[in-house]
């Protein structure tokens, strides 16, 4: 499939959506903790909550990935999970019971569940195996340009009307509606692939079996990876815990964003260049700087050079693992694999975020930081020691 523009129409319309339900979800997302605490949950709680809200996504995003590929659809998908995204975030402002806060949360991860697959097979879709780092780099980057933009708006928001979350909450609608406004542009291109025999929840498992050595190989450390990088919102209660005000915390948040989307591009470019392998590698090493950083230091400004650095490593790693994954799988299963991976990830985040809970409180933070440092390590060293040509396939 050649493709004389690199990013098309269809790539900028799934960017700005992104762009926009990241303003919404991340005007909430830096203050999440903050509000969470304030209203009973333990350090414990928060991260069952989002262990469990990830799990829920990841199993969503199997399924709906592999349905998505059996009917050949990829926009009704699409439509639905940003529509369930957006309408979480008011539903966070009717209740503070923890189960219903759990429903709420749950509700956003299953509308991310449902998209993504279809959503990154469309992104796939509209370029070739050399530049896929490109157009996922471009996604990201503004997807987390609304991760800027909804912070500074949380952070205007609070410095005028301090502690009123669930009204920031009934904020956070109005962009995503405009995201879910967005998708009614998209067209869809037509498949011939049509299987009128709805999957089963976890049919998306049996292409572990049938996918590539190397898809299974790049699944297993990309996991490995997963199981000791808990939640970010472990980043932000240690600012908190290091004496860090609110405005403090959610400055840095914001500034690691900017960085993030400023280098998604350029990542994704370097991937295309020199390997999606060594890229993958470098933020792995640039992750252990980060968390071992911030198991020993305490000032800011080095509090802002090590997230400068982890807006590097992010945008050297998400981007790119999708990209890696869409080359690897055929065409016709690409929003399997991505579900299939998310669906795993998701799975090993929660228990990574509640072991990350549970270590935090029983040996300390600084602890909890140390180890994940060290395993991204041992996870570099492992796609390190594997041979290049195992990882590079192409649709």
């Amino acid at each position: 499939m050649q493709k004389t523009t690199i990013i098309t129409r269809t790539i900028w319309i799934l960017s700005l959506v992104s762009m926009f339900t990241d303003i919404s979800s991340e005007m909430l997302y830096p203050v999440m903790p903050l509000y969470l605490k304030s209203i009973g949950f333990s350090i414990v709680l928060i991260g069952i909550l989002e262990g469990v809200a990830e799990a829920v996504a990841g199993l969503s995003k199997g399924y709906f990935g592999k349905r998505s590929d059996a009917i050949g659809r990829r926009l009704p998908f699409v439509q639905l999970g940003y529509g369930l995204s957006a309408l979480s975030k008011p539903l966070m402002a009717v209740s503070i019971l923890p189960i219903w806060i759990f429903f709420a949360r749950t509700t956003d991860r299953i509308g991310k569940g449902i998209r993504t697959g279809a959503r990154d097979a469309m992104l796939s879709d509209e370029t070739t195996p050399e530049n896929k780092g490109k157009v996922f780099g471009f996604h990201r980057a503004l997807d987390t340009l609304g991760a800027v933009i909804g912070p500074v708006v949380a952070l205007t928001f609070l410095y005028f009307y301090p502690g009123q979350y669930k009204l920031m909450f009934l904020l956070a609608f109005i962009p995503g509606i405009v995201g879910i406004a967005l998708t009614f542009v998209l067209k869809e291109k037509k498949s011939e692939q049509k299987n009128l025999l709805k999957p089963g929840f976890f049919s998306f498992l049996n292409y572990l079996k049938t996918s590539p050595i190397e898809y299974k190989k790049l699944l297993f450390g990309l996991l490995l990876f997963a199981l000791f990088n808990s939640s970010d919102v472990f980043l932000l209660l240690m600012l908190r815990e290091k004496g860090l005000s609110d405005v403090n915390v959610i400055s840095v948040y914001i500034f690691y964003n900017l960085v993030y989307a400023s280098f998604a591009y350029g990542m994704g470019s370097l991937g295309d260049k020199v390997g999606l392998k060594k890229t993958f590698i470098l933020g792995l090493f640039l992750f252990a700087i980060v968390y071992g950083g911030m198991a020993v230091f305490k000032n800011l400004y080095i509090f802002y050079g090590l997230f400068f650095v982890y807006g590097v490593y992010a945008a050297s790693t998400e981007s790119i693992a999708k990209a890696w994954i869409s080359n690897i799988a055929d065409r016709k299963d690409t929003a399997t694999a991505i579900g299939t991976h998310a669906a795993f990830n998701s799975i090993v985040t929660m228990l990574a975020s509640s072991l990350a809970g549970i270590i935090w409180a029983a040996f300390g933070a600084e602890v909890m930081f140390a180890v994940s440092a060290c395993a991204a390590v041992l996870v570099a060293l492992y796609f390190g020691l594997m041979r290049e040509e195992v990882l590079k396939t192409s649709n």
